[in-house]
């Protein structure tokens, strides 16, 4: 136990101004952390160096003016790939399918010459940082996050530096069982490579924590005493984000789908839906803020009287709040890939937050369908359920929600971080 506040060295690589889903986790957990008597550092790269694929220059705003962030070089392979930084590759290349010869090589190069992933061109300089920060701020215990899961390594290297460090390391995606791996076409020695690495990580932090339950189970049969080290802390939201935006529902009902929606994620069935109901007279919008590629786009019918499908590229945090709570229903997808049960994305608790209705697309066992259900959910199907999909539409469009039991409440900012601290403390 400690003798009183004490800093923990965070080393995270997605820090504003980089966007997306991933650096929310830790931005809001150095926001509240401090109120459980451990104060955060932050390490992280410059973004002069760094290869984000998004940017969010307001979450710049979001980051406590108390809170120590330092940042060093890196080198940014991606350049290799496209000199043009607004371009980077998200999501594994899983964003898109392969066009042409160009992409199919990077793709190839990426998965075997790039273990575990291209942004390993930080670590160097992240670990001389991280070590002195260690010298002389006298700090104890540190937490690496990924992905990118290169960072890991960081961490296992900090702790053969120094034996008495305690580490946390965070894993809020699968390793090598992430849905886009295959897409790399890694050779056997690059695998072998990759789940060695990943072992390793495993094996010698003193604390695994991760997403959900079934992502915990994929990492415990890695290695030995995995499980017993492994401890659940989801994601969340953070109720100031809502505060002073009005819940509204739009005039024309209204399905709004926040983030990537790459050919893993299956919409067929979602799509006869929608057509079935637009036959039987009943205008249905469609809007989508984020990343949908061409060949996706194309798959989602036009309505009548201007009901094409509405696409918004990505957009700063705030906004895309607004774009959920202006909606009459939020459409939530998992990937269709083996490891799909363990997928807790990150948006489905601003999805709670918002108390809309939310249908749901996946793997009714898998993490995501079991917490909607237990907070009173009820609009969770297979990819192809058509008919059922189609009739809970019609529900919500007639009014017929569901009653929410409020256990979403459990998920926010602050009170997970009460939970890290706790985690923190056992150390």
């Amino acid at each position: 136990m400690r003798a009183g506040p004490a800093k923990v060295l965070i080393i995270t690589y997605y820090w504003p101004p980089s966007g997306g889903a991933g650096v929310q986790r830790w931005l809001k957990f150095t926001k509240y952390l401090p109120s459980s008597g451990w104060f955060p550092v932050v390490l992280t790269v410059d973004p002069e160096y760094a290869a984000y694929p998004f940017r969010d220059e307001s979450l710049y705003g979001e980051i406590p003016v108390d809170v120590e962030v330092h940042r060093t070089k890196a080198l940014n392979f991606f350049a290799l790939y496209n000199r043009d930084q607004s371009k980077i590759p998200h999501a594994g290349f899983a964003s898109g399918k392969d066009k042409g010869i160009k992409s199919a090589v990077s793709r190839f190069i990426r998965g075997n010459f790039f273990i575990p992933d291209p942004r390993r061109g930080w670590n160097r300089f992240a670990f001389r940082k991280a070590c002195e920060l260690i010298r002389s701020q006298n700090i104890s215990h540190i937490i690496t996050t990924s992905p990118p899961h290169s960072t890991q390594l960081i961490g296992l290297r900090m702790k053969r530096r120094f034996p008495g460090l305690k580490w946390i390391a965070d894993l809020r995606d699968p390793w090598t069982d992430i849905y886009y791996y295959d897409m790399f076409r890694p050779s056997l020695p690059a695998r072998m490579l990759d789940r060695n690495l990943e072992k390793r990580v495993l094996s010698r932090a003193d604390r695994i924590i991760t997403v959900g339950q079934a992502l915990a189970s994929v990492f415990a049969a890695k290695a030995e005493t995995v499980a017993d080290k492994t401890e659940i802390l989801p994601n969340g939201f953070d109720e100031e984000d809502f505060q002073g935006v009005a819940s509204s529902v739009p005039e024309r009902f209204t399905i709004t789908y926040v983030g990537t929606l790459s050919p893993a994620y299956p919409v067929r069935g979602f799509i006869e839906a929608v057509k079935d109901i637009r036959i039987d007279g009943k205008q249905v919008a469609l809007q989508f803020v984020g990343t949908v590629p061409e060949e996706v786009r194309v798959l989602f019918p036009a309505g009548d009287e201007g009901g094409a499908p509405r696409f918004i590229s990505y957009c700063e945090h705030p906004e895309a709040i607004r774009h959920m709570m202006s909606s009459s229903l939020l459409l939530l997808i998992i990937p269709d890939h083996r490891s799909n049960r363990s997928i807790l994305t990150g948006k489905i608790f601003e999805y709670l937050a918002t108390e809309k209705p939310i249908l749901f697309l996946g793997p009714e066992d898998g993490d995501a369908a079991r917490l909607l259900a237990l907070c009173g959910y009820q609009g969770i199907f297979g990819y192809d359920n058509v008919e059922g999909i189609r009739e809970f539409i019609l529900r919500v469009a007639e009014g017929k929600t569901v009653k929410r039991s409020g256990h979403h409440l459990e998920y926010s900012r602050r009170a997970l971080a009460v939970k890290l601290g706790n985690i923190l403390d056992r150390l």
